[in-house]
């Protein structure tokens, strides 16, 4: 009987010992699940975690702007009149100067017009002599017969005869002054039509661009030549308001043209806003280019460099 006991004791004892080799496992796992789970999110000694990108503003040193240069001086010439080009007096690339004849338009109708009204001028230059002479003459008859007339020489007809056709002269002299007037008129304004069949250059500077050939019929505002002056070289930017009290006209500003790299110029600021838009919180300026080479043309790209720093 004792001996069955101890047998069925060292079976529940076996059983035990097997039952918690069986769980061993499982209870690791968890126990490690556990402490991962537990672990601090906080970094280690010595580390420290990154700041969000929000979290601090920059301190920005400065501002940048890009933007073509330009001239002030730069238009296309138009045709003032419709007409013939008869001759091309320049080309693209040309260097002018104002007032330089760019090209010619036939003009020989205006020329024979302008011939014919300068004739009529000055036939109607000449009958107004003869005019005034006559009028002179009727003026001393008529100053003769009212002395004779109170000397009582003549009649009262004989004097009125000779006051009416002093006073009829001068209203052909008048008549023949309008009529030189508008001889005169008529001569200028043909003068400034054959003027305007010559082409000219506006200003001083350079031809970009020939939008004509000779020969070819134009019409009044057609486009013949696009001419730009050479300098000076600027730039127009827009800014935030916060350079307010930064630019100041006459300040140089640093300036790259991203054609020519490591080359640096200057630029003068020549025109500020006086007022900031309050829509977008800027304002705009103007910089003129300070010495820089003739490679340096209207048109190219260039980078202002404005600092934050008077």
């Amino acid at each position: 009987m004792q001996s069955r006991r101890a047998n069925d004791l060292a079976l529940v004892l076996l059983g035990t010992a097997l039952l918690g080799a069986a769980l061993l496992p499982w209870l690791g796992c968890s126990q490690k699940s556990t402490d991962v789970a537990a672990a601090p999110s906080s970094p280690p000694p010595g580390g420290s975690a990154p700041a969000p990108a929000a979290s601090a503003p920059a301190t920005d040193s400065g501002f940048t702007v890009s933007g073509p240069l330009i001239v002030e001086h730069q238009l296309d010439v138009l045709a003032q009149r419709e007409g013939v080009i008869a001759e091309l007096r320049s080309e693209v690339g040309s260097h002018v100067r104002a007032g330089d004849l760019l090209a010619q338009m036939d003009d020989r109708q205006l020329m024979a017009d302008l011939e014919a009204a300068r004739a009529k001028t000055r036939s109607t230059e000449a009958d107004l002599k003869a005019w005034q002479a006559e009028a002179k003459v009727l003026q001393s008859d008529y100053d003769r017969a009212e002395k004779m007339w109170e000397a009582q020489i003549t009649t009262k007809e004989q004097l009125e005869h000779a006051k009416f056709k002093a006073e009829a002269d001068q209203f052909d002299v008048q008549r023949v002054e309008q009529l030189l007037v508008n001889a005169e008129e008529t001569q200028r304004s043909l003068e400034l039509e054959l003027d305007k069949t010559k082409i000219r250059a506006p200003f001083s500077g350079v031809v970009a661009r020939r939008y004509v050939r000779q020969g070819q019929q134009v019409a009044k505002g057609d486009r013949l030549f696009w001419v730009t002056a050479e300098g000076p070289l600027r730039m127009r930017f827009t800014v935030p308001e916060k350079f307010v009290g930064v630019l100041k006209v006459g300040r140089q500003l640093a300036m790259t043209v991203p054609d020519f790299p490591g080359a640096e110029y200057k630029a003068k600021v020549v025109e500020l806003s006086p007022m900031v838009d309050p829509t977008s919180g800027t304002f705009d300026g103007m910089v003129e280019v300070v010495g820089a080479p003739r490679s340096v043309r209207p048109g190219m790209n260039v980078i202002l460099r404005i600092d934050i720093r008077p």
